[in-house]
Parts: structure tokens; C-alpha cells; sequence
């Protein structure tokens, strides 16, 4: 059986739309931190009409339901709440530290264990204590840096281990030092942009590699420049909504950046009023967005449904086949004269070309195999000229 894919800088058509889903508990908060664990959300901290927050409350997609958490460090807590703190899990634990409250600025750092139900703090972060930093994760890895310090904006990162408990300065942000920005991971990289600087709010956009821990600027984030916005990636694109522009508006807009070709689409706009601080978060590859703050405190939470197919703007037809394929599979094209490389990437966005084997075995066609290779949907990626275009096959 066989499919034709017309291979295609990945723009696409399907749902592009929101759905409502339960508040979260409590009154409504803007500033707030997220991780997942165990296939559900949890939102943290932040701050409410009564003042910074460490309460902490899990959201079950399968139910679509809150409910109550441990707070923040637990009973020995007090003292703990803030906002604008950063959040993340690795190694099956979710962490929290950072950020603003009783104190001006935290650098501490807070351990979640979900199977005891207990905090425990762990080393501090290696910069400056800090507000309205970033932070993702990769392989297990998680890099925070920006900022606000007392000492003024910030552009340094930082790597932390939580297997052996350690902070590792790595390189710089290459950006104007920032605070209020987004950072998040998709397909084996780190992107960081928007935000506030010196003198303005920001648009430009940056991947962070951490193989040879550098940074590449991206295509800029073409909304208007703003600060306090919500991004997260969802492999081979990625999103970056809301926020506070520079005209002093509190945005709704919703934007598509695609990884293969750098390019921005404007998306369906998220359907509760403009906002910033808002927390966005993805729980078995679905997203999530809600809270934050225009004047009003929100406590709203919306799932977005990503678009689902691709446009058929043709440069190369490929037909690809068989699909599912099991050992091998071929690619015919229309015309491979000006095809400089084949790459081929998971569905989390690594590079896993070097398991696979392509070979030529007609004028228009080529012959990939491979082997002890995981099941699942994966991306062969043909450039041609300057462009790279993309089409899925599935391995089983």
C-alpha cells in the first residue's frame, strides 16, 4: 500500500482551534510555574488577588479535573510563596525555584517527589538570584537562565543535573539580557525569545544547541514584540501566544513557528480575553494554556488542537511507499536533480539520519533501510536548493 506525499515546507489545515476546559482551582493567579509528571500538569505558586502563592494543584487530562497538591516545600513552606518563579521536571521529578516574593529575589531550588508526596530543596541555582527567568529541558538536562536580578537584566545560563545534584555554567544567551521572555524545548533543542530588555519589549527568536552548546538566531517572531508571553512546542512545530505588546495590549494572538523551514503562521486566536503571565504546558503531546493577568486575574484554562495535516503547495512530489513500512521503504520523486540531502527525524525532533541507509537505485528514486529502530512516526526531510521540505512515514 502506498501514499503520496507532496513534500512541503510543513504549513497545514485541520482543527487550529481551543477548547474549554476546567478552571483551575483556587482563585484566579497570573504568574504561576508549571511541570508535568506522570502524564498530568501541575501548577504552582504564582500570584492572586490575596498575594504570592506556594500552593500547588494537578490537572488530569483524562478527567479534565484539578485537585489539590502539596504546597511548596511542604509544611516547613512558610516563607516560600512567589512568582515568577521557573519550573520543570526530570528524572521523574517535578522542580520549582526562582522567582519573586518574600524575599526580592530566590535562587533557591525545590525538589517534587510524586511517589512520597514530599519537597526537598536541592542545590541552588549557580547565577544570580533571579526573577522572570526560563527554563526547559533536554535529555534530561534542564537550562534556566535570563532574567531580572538585583543586579539588573541577565542573559547568562546555567545547566542543571539533577542526577548528581550540579549546576554547570553553559553559554550565554546571545540576546539582549531579558526578563519575562518564553523558553521552551522541541525536537532536541532549546528556543528562547520575546521579552523585555533596556529599552524595549522584543520579538527576536533563538535555538540553543546543546551538543556544542551554542546558540543560532531563528526567524524573528513576527507578532508584535512583547513581553509575558506563553510558548510551547509540539514537534515539528511550535507556538508562541499572548502576552503584552509594546503598544501596551494585552495580545490573544497565536502563532505557529515550523522547524523545518524557520517560518511563522498566524494560528487561531485563543478564545478568553488577552493576557499575560499566563502559564502553557504539554501533557502527552497535547497543550494547554490559561491563567494570567490584564487587570484581571484568570483562572480559565484552554486546550489547543493543532492542525492535523499539510497544504498541498507543491515543489516536490514524493511518493513514499510502503507506508507503514516495516524494513525499508523508497522514495520516487519528480525530479531529483537539485536534491542536496535526505534527513530523516523522530517525532521529538532528534536527528536520526545515521540510522538509516539511503541508497539511489533509480535515476528518481532511492532506498532506505534500517533496523533495530524504534516504532513510530518519523520525518524524512529532502533539501532542495534553499528550501527543506518534509514528508511522514511510519515505522512498525
Amino acid at each position: 500500500m502506498s501514499f503520496l506525499f507532496f513534500v512541503i515546507s510543513i504549513s497545514a489545515f485541520g482543527q487550529n482551534s481551543w477548547i474549554q476546559c476546567d478552571s483551575v482551582n483556587g482563585p484566579g493567579k497570573s504568574s504561576a510555574c508549571v511541570f508535568t509528571l506522570n502524564d498530568d500538569a501541575y501548577l504552582l505558586t504564582g500570584l492572586d488577588e490575596f498575594g504570592f502563592k506556594r500552593s500547588m494543584y494537578s490537572y488530569d487530562i483524562g478527567q479534565d479535573d484539578w485537585d489539590d497538591e502539596e504546597s511548596l516545600g511542604g509544611i516547613a513552606g512558610d516563607g516560600l510563596n512567589r512568582g515568577s518563579a521557573i519550573a520543570f521536571n526530570a528524572g521523574g521529578y517535578g522542580f520549582c525555584g526562582l522567582g519573586t516574593g518574600s524575599v526580592d529575589y530566590f535562587q533557591d531550588l525545590w525538589k517534587y517527589d510524586p511517589v512520597s508526596n514530599a519537597w526537598t530543596q536541592v542545590a541552588d541555582f549557580e547565577g544570580e538570584a533571579r526573577r522572570e527567568a526560563v527554563a526547559f529541558v533536554i535529555d534530561g538536562i534542564a537550562y534556566v537562565g535570563t532574567g531580572q536580578a538585583a543586579s539588573g537584566l541577565m542573559n547568562d545560563f546555567y545547566s542543571y543535573d539533577q542526577a548528581t545534584n550540579t549546576w554547570t555554567a553553559v553559554q550565554s544567551f546571545p540576546g539582549t539580557a531579558r526578563r519575562d521572555a518564553v523558553g521552551f524545548a522541541m525536537g532536541g533543542q532549546g528556543y528562547v525569545g520575546t521579552g523585555a530588555d533596556a529599552s524595549s519589549y522584543t520579538n527576536d527568536f533563538w535555538c540553543y544547541y546543546p551538543l556544542t552548546d551554542s546558540w543560532v538566531q531563528k526567524s524573528d517572531f513576527p507578532g508584535t514584540p512583547r513581553h509575558g508571553a506563553v510558548g510551547f512546542g509540539l514537534f515539528p512545530t511550535a507556538f508562541i501566544a499572548l502576552g503584552e505588546d509594546n503598544t501596551f495590549t494585552y495580545k490573544k494572538d497565536t502563532w505557529e513557528y515550523n522547524f523545518f523551514s524557520d517560518t511563522w503562521t498566524q494560528r487561531a486566536n485563543f478564545p478568553g480575553p488577552g493576557r499575560c503571565q499566563a502559564i502553557a504546558v504539554v501533557v502527552q503531546g497535547r497543550a494547554f494554556v490559561g491563567t494570567g493577568y490584564n487587570g484581571d486575574l484568570f483562572d480559565d484554562f484552554y486546550e489547543y488542537l493543532p492542525l492535523l495535516s499539510v497544504d498541498s503547495e507543491l515543489k516536490l512530489e514524493a511518493n513514499l511507499f510502503p507506508n507503514p513500512a516495516s524494513e525499508s521503504f523508497k522514495i520516487s520523486l519528480n525530479d531529483a536533480s537539485d536534491l542536496i540531502s535526505m534527513a530523516v527525524f523522530s517525532s521529538d525532533g532528534r536527528n536520526v539520519t545515521d540510522k538509516f541507509r539511503f541508497e539511489k537505485t533509480a535515476s528518481n528514486q532511492f532506498t532506505c533501510s534500517f533496523s533495530e529502530i524504534e516504532k513510530g512516526h518519523y520525518f524524512v526531510v529532502l533539501t532542495n536548493g534553499s528550501n527543506s521540505h518534509s514528508c511522514s512515514v511510519l515505522i512498525q
